[in-house]
């Protein structure tokens, strides 16, 4: 059988429908039952770390020390000392629970109207969030029962039984909301119930396969808690878009009025290939993020990849499978009000297209440097850029009970930055220059039998005194005594973990960009549209940073969607945005490139050829990006800042891909470039291509070498 592989691969699947459709739903139903029954494994806070803070992490770690989850609770009274009976109850509720240690006496503000208790979880940090409901509860049968004081709050575990429960309830808010707009969105596109429910479930099904797998490679390679979320915005939006491609492809030929089996052919070779080639790009891009250094990043990199991955398999096997055994079928459940369309339920896309193009390819100079303007205009706030891992204070708003707690305690006993933990480790911790090395700090803690201190240093300046604490103090301290000092803390953790994504961003960068347009290269043999590939890409991306800067550091319309201004970007968004922007931006790009090249190849000129390639793919494209931009704005509107920032960042840059650069700069640079669009020097001329030898706008079904396929019942 000659060919492409999606052809081939799509002919085997309609020849063999029922094996390609059991085996699916088989796989799905196995990898899900397994996933689920080994659980996820979620990485700890020194796997989660970089640099010095998290070998010390590691350190106390394996040695048994790890910190226990610690918990503040601050009782306040209208008149000084009136805290005194309801914190005696609090003491002696928190020692009912069994579930507490090392309640210490209360310590009172300046004007003696509060107390601040504090008190550690007994057993692992990492769990004391799953067994911290009997102190909620404690806390909250005082609160209700005195209500003459005010109680307050905020802790390791508590903010982590907090934010466990939000996140859950979140993640079934995306669920529930994205797949109803997704399938909206389908169904105006299609005008026919089964043709919108098709991707949904395919997309469903790969993500919850998707899930796990990965929770079976979570046993090897740790994941962070946000990890589903994301693979579940991936996998939904991707699954949906790459069925909708080949779907959109499959009625388009129809329409044009051949035979099932040819349209079924023709959609296989074309639209197929493009989701192989774009499902392929997204995989290679997110593989950049295993050269970050930071676990965090190997799990999103792994967690998308895997999805994106299923996602892609089904949109080209069961797919094709399932439209043979349905044929006309697919159109079953139309709704009359949106079925202004031609025949097989097809709309005849380009109209809106069609409208913007004309002025476009009429004067691509003015149009090319507007868009440029315009995105430029849009990138600027993220020259200001701030990035920071935002704490729990800042992840929920202001408003949250977890952020007042937090500032209220905060503000009443202000003790600036959490002190800085030296973790010194040696052959020997007392021998008699250690000894005397510690000698010359305050706070000292000796573990001797396990050759381990640990060492309390305030840092009233923050990083300041950070710097000056490990460039100077440690150095001066244990040098030449054998030891290894490192310095962990809340500052030295976040600023370990910035200094590895700086470094990490370079490799990262050129890796993504340079495997971008070698992609583009191998698939289109044109180093200019390879170039021009990136530079459209990087054009997006710029412009997300900078709507992301203006929303969620300087909070410039951040109430619209229930946000506020927190000042920075998290720390890891730059990043994680620029690899999943360019793995999705190559859906469109892929997909309407290659219609632009196959009407070149079928005899016309270049500018005719991009008026009919952004004609035709403009229906698709308007429907694939409008489900990825529902899917991600579902996640702006989620309750962590993080969630907020990553969706409105990916919804704005998917948006203005699929309008600004795709129907306006993309065909006016095109248009610029001309003939220049297609050469191929000679050194690439044997390059191996992924072209498709399908020409269906003209009918042909020459140089497939596909077979006959199997249609279903016709309407």
């Amino acid at each position: 059988m000659k060919g492409n592989l999606a052809a081939r691969i799509g002919v085997w699947s309609a020849h063999h429908r029922r094996t390609a459709v059991l085996g699916w739903l088989l796989f799905v139903v196995l990898a899900t039952g397994v996933g689920g029954a080994s659980g996820m494994v979620e990485m700890t806070e020194s796997e989660n770390g970089a640099g010095d803070s998290a070998r010390a992490e590691q350190i106390l770690d394996e040695a048994g020390l790890a910190h226990p989850a610690g918990e503040l609770v601050m009782v306040s009274a209208a008149r000084p000392d009136g805290w005194r009976t309801a914190a005696g109850e609090l003491a002696a509720a928190l020692n009912r629970t069994g579930e507490v240690t090392d309640i210490a006496d209360p310590v009172t503000s300046k004007d003696g109207r509060e107390a601040l208790i504090t008190f550690a979880m007994k057993g692992d940090a990492a769990t004391s969030a799953d067994r911290v409901q009997p102190v909620l509860d404690a806390v909250s049968g005082v609160r209700e029962a005195r209500t003459d004081v005010e109680i307050d709050q905020f802790g390791e575990a508590s903010a982590g039984k907090w934010l466990g429960d939000l996140l859950s309830e979140d993640f079934r808010k995306a669920e529930f909301t994205a797949v109803p707009l997704a399938l909206g969105i389908l169904l105006v596109a299609f005008g026919a119930v089964v043709a919108a429910l098709l991707p949904v479930g395919l997309a469903l099904t790969a993500c919850m396969a998707a899930f796990g797998l990965l929770s079976l490679a979570s046993h090897q390679l740790h994941l962070f808690q946000t990890t589903y979320s994301v693979m579940f915005l991936m996998g939904f939006a991707v699954g949906v878009d790459y069925c909708l491609f080949y779907l959109r492809r499959e009625r388009d030929e129809r329409a044009a009025g051949r035979d099932a089996e040819t349209a079924l052919r023709i959609a296989a070779a074309t639209s197929g290939r493009a989701v192989l080639v774009s499902g392929l790009t997204v995989m290679v891009a997110m593989a950049g993020m295993f050269l970050s250094g930071l676990l965090l990043f190997k799990g999103f990199a792994l967690a998308t990849i895997i999805v994106v991955f299923i996602a892609m398999l089904g949109s080209v096997t069961v797919l094709p499978a399932l439209l043979s055994w349905l044929g006309d079928r697919i159109d079953a459940g139309r709704v009359p009000l949106l079925n202004r369309r031609g025949k097989r339920g097809t709309r005849a896309s380009g109209g809106i297209a069609g409208t913007v193009l004309g002025p476009v390819l009429a004067a691509p100079k003015l149009f090319a440097a507007g868009s440029v303007v315009l995105l430029l205009a849009l990138a600027a706030p993220a020259l200001g850029m701030k990035t920071e891992q935002l704490g729990l204070e800042k992840q929920f708003g202001s408003d949250s009970p977890l952020a007042t707690a937090h500032r209220n305690i905060s503000e009443s006993f202000p003790g600036g930055p959490a002190p800085a933990l030296v973790v010194v480790r040696a052959d020997d911790i007392g021998a008699p220059g250690i000894r005397t090395a510690l000698g010359t700090f305050d706070q000292v803690t000796v573990h001797a039998e396990r050759n381990i201190a640990e060492i309390e240093v305030p840092l009233p300046r923050g990083e300041d005194d950070l710097a000056e604490l490990r460039d100077r103090r440690v150095p001066d301290a244990f040098g030449g005594t054998g030891a290894q000092a490192y310095v962990t803390g809340e500052v030295a953790s976040s600023s370990d973990f910035n200094d590895q994504l700086k470094r990490g961003i370079v490799p990262v960068f050129a890796f993504v960009t340079g495997v971008t347009f070698l992609l583009m290269l191998f698939c289109f043999r044109s180093y200019v549209i390879a170039v021009t590939s990136v530079l459209l890409n990087l054009l997006s991306v710029a412009a997300a940073y900078g709507v992301m800067t203006a929303v969620f550091q300087h909070g410039l319309g951040a109430g619209l969607i229930g946000s506020e201004g927190v000042g920075a970007i998290e720390s890891w968004m730059p990043l994680f945005v620029l690899v999943v922007l360019f793995g999705l931006s190559m859906d469109y790009h892929v997909f309407v490139v290659s219609r632009i090249r196959e009407a070149r190849d079928s005899g016309l000129d270049t500018r005719s050829a991009i008026d009919t390639g952004i004609r035709r793919t403009a229906g698709a494209v308007t429907g694939a990006a409008a489900i990825m931009v529902a899917v991600f704005s579902v996640f702006g509107t989620l309750s962590m800042q993080d969630m907020q920032q990553m969706g409105v960042g990916l919804a704005v840059a998917v948006l203005l891909d699929a309008t600004v650069v795709r129907m306006v700069l993309l065909p006016s640079v095109m248009s610029l470039l001309g003939e220049r669009n297609w050469r191929v020097p000679r050194m690439l001329s044997r390059l191996p291509s992924l072209e498709h030898g399908e020409h269906g706008e003209h009918g042909g079904t020459e140089g497939t070498g596909t077979e006959p396929v199997p249609a279903g019942s016709r309407g």
